[in-house]
C-alpha cells in the first residue's frame, strides 16, 4: 500500500507548530464577516475537544485531556480530583481555585469557508459554548435545516468583538435570508468546490496527542514552578489562579496560533 503523503505532510506540520496544524485555523476579526460551515465526511461538522489550560508558560496553548477526549487515564484529572477531595475536607479556598483552574475546558471547532477569503481554502474555526449552542439550534430549526448543504446551504453573518464594558469578546451568528451554493461561478463553480472539500483540514491532525508520560511531565513542571515562587521578603507566594474567561481565551488563541 502506498504512503499517504498528504497525511504525512500534515503530521510534519503539526510537529513543527508545537501541536497546531500550521495554517489550518481561522479566527474572526473584530467586526462582521460572512462564513459558510462546510460538510464533513462523517456528517458532523461540529467537533468538540477538552483542554487543560493554565499549566504555565511551557504549556501556553493548553493540552488535550486524555480522559475527556479518549477515555484514557489523565494525571492532571487525577490530581484535580485529589484537590477537590482535599477541598471538601478542609474548605481551603486556594485548593478550590487550583482544582477549578486545572479542570478541563471544552472548546468547539468547525470547518469554514470565509467569504472574500476563498483563496485561503477551508480552515478550522474554534469557538465557545455559546456559539456552539446557537449553531445547533439553527440546524435544528426547520426553517434552515442543513446549513452546510453544498447546493442549498446558508451563509452566516458572524459579528465578533467586545461589547461596551465587557472584558472578553462575544460572537453573534445570524443566518442569511436566502440559501446559496457553497461555490458559485464567481468562486469557481463545481470544480473549485470539489477541490475545497477535498482539502478540508483533518481533525485527526489538528492537535498533538500527548502520552501519559508527557502529560505527567507537564503537571510536574507546573508544580515545580509553583514551589519555586517566592515573594520579595523570601516567603513562599500564595497560589494565584486565573479563573476568568479572558485567561482561557488567551490560552485558546495561543493554541490555535492566533
Amino acid at each position: 500500500m502506498a504512503l499517504d503523503i498528504a497525511k504525512i505532510r500534515a503530521r510534519l506540520d503539526t510537529v513543527k507548530n508545537n501541536g497546531k496544524a500550521g495554517g489550518s485555523f481561522w479566527r474572526p476579526k473584530d467586526g462582521t464577516q460572512a462564513i459558510r460551515i462546510v460538510p464533513t465526511q462523517d456528517g458532523d461538522p461540529f467537533k468538540d475537544y477538552w483542554f487543560h489550560y493554565n499549566l504555565g508558560p511551557d504549556q501556553k496553548g493548553g493540552l488535550l485531556c486524555p480522559k475527556k477526549n479518549h477515555g484514557d487515564d489523565c494525571p492532571i484529572c487525577n490530581f484535580k480530583d485529589q484537590l477537590w477531595k482535599e477541598f471538601n475536607e478542609t474548605q481551603d479556598q486556594d485548593t478550590m481555585k487550583m482544582a477549578k483552574d486545572l479542570s478541563p475546558r471544552q472548546r468547539f471547532f468547525s470547518p469554514v469557508l470565509v467569504r472574500g477569503e476563498e483563496a485561503e481554502g477551508i480552515r478550522v474555526w474554534g469557538y465557545g459554548k455559546e456559539a456552539y449552542t446557537s449553531l445547533l439550534n439553527l440546524v435544528l430549526n426547520p426553517e434552515y435545516g442543513d446549513i452546510t448543504d453544498v447546493d442549498a446551504g446558508t451563509d452566516l453573518t458572524l459579528t465578533y468583538g467586545k461589547p461596551p464594558g465587557a472584558s472578553f469578546p462575544k460572537t453573534t451568528l445570524t443566518p442569511r435570508r436566502r440559501t446559496s451554493p457553497l461555490c458559485d461561478e464567481a468562486v469557481g463553480g463545481d470544480e473549485e468546490c470539489s477541490r475545497l472539500l477535498d482539502n478540508i483540514p483533518s481533525f485527526d491532525n489538528l492537535f498533538q496527542v500527548k502520552s501519559q508520560e508527557e502529560v505527567q511531565q507537564a503537571l510536574d513542571g507546573f508544580m515545580s514552578s509553583l514551589e519555586g515562587e517566592t515573594d520579595a521578603d523570601g516567603s513562599t507566594s500564595e497560589l494565584v489562579v486565573n479563573e476568568g474567561t479572558p485567561d482561557v481565551l488567551a490560552a485558546f488563541n495561543e493554541l490555535t496560533g492566533n
